[in-house]
């Protein structure tokens, strides 16, 4: 029997409270975004800021913000998509993003020199900066995508979706960023993002078995 938290298919779940369902999105929202994380461009971001700066406080606050704006404009998006599409047209538009996540875990990413450029931090200061540049970062990327779809899943429960994208933004970014280096120097972050992949295919998968 498939677990209920891998069923993305956009049907109506069975009824239960309110409570639960608001749990099961949180930790969904969490555990898919935390896996879009592992490797990505951002957390390679935060380890550069935390080598370069020493200064972790700022850093954590700056992508806090930058993550809770980008999602909550990503989840209202998404909220809207449910509205506009029918139930089969979003079940493949999931099928087809979970997909070429899992796709684009695989391709390595790489941090332009001018994202960390000594001048935006004397203009910004790092918090400052880190907001900025965690902001234009999310633009389009796997986790902002993953807001969306999710919102679009669950327009019920946006504010859930845009808690747990948050917090699996925190829980895969605030460790790089005290650990810095290191982290990048211990663990293969080719191995990391292949988990991730696996993860991403998986659930394109269960979207196309589950309807």
């Amino acid at each position: 029997m498939r677990p209920q938290f891998l069923n993305t298919c956009p049907t109506r779940r069975p009824r239960q409270s309110p409570m639960l369902e608001a749990l099961q999105t949180l930790l969904l929202s969490t555990g898919v975004v935390t896996a879009s994380e592992i490797g990505d461009k951002t957390m390679l971001m935060a380890i550069c800021l935390a080598a370069r700066f020493r200064r972790p406080a700022p850093i954590i606050w700056g992508i806090l913000v930058a993550t809770v704006l980008n999602h909550a404009m990503a989840g209202g998006v998404g909220a809207m998509l449910a509205t506009l599409i029918t139930p089969e047209i979003l079940r493949w538009i999931l099928i087809v993003s979970f997909a070429a996540m899992a796709a684009w875990m695989l391709v390595p990413d790489k941090l332009d020199d001018e994202e960390t450029d000594e001048g935006r931090m004397k203009r910004f200061g790092v918090f400052g900066t880190t907001v900025v540049l965690f902001f234009l970062a999310e633009m389009g990327d796997k986790t902002q995508l993953a807001t969306v779809a999710l919102a679009a899943k669950f327009p019920a429960e946006a504010l859930w979706v845009i808690s747990g994208t948050t917090l699996g933004m925190m829980i895969a970014d605030a460790p790089a960023v005290f650990i810095g280096n290191k982290l990048a120097e211990r663990l293969s972050m080719k191995l990391m993002r292949r988990i991730a992949a696996a993860v991403f295919a998986i659930l394109a998968v269960a979207a196309w078995l589950g309807c």
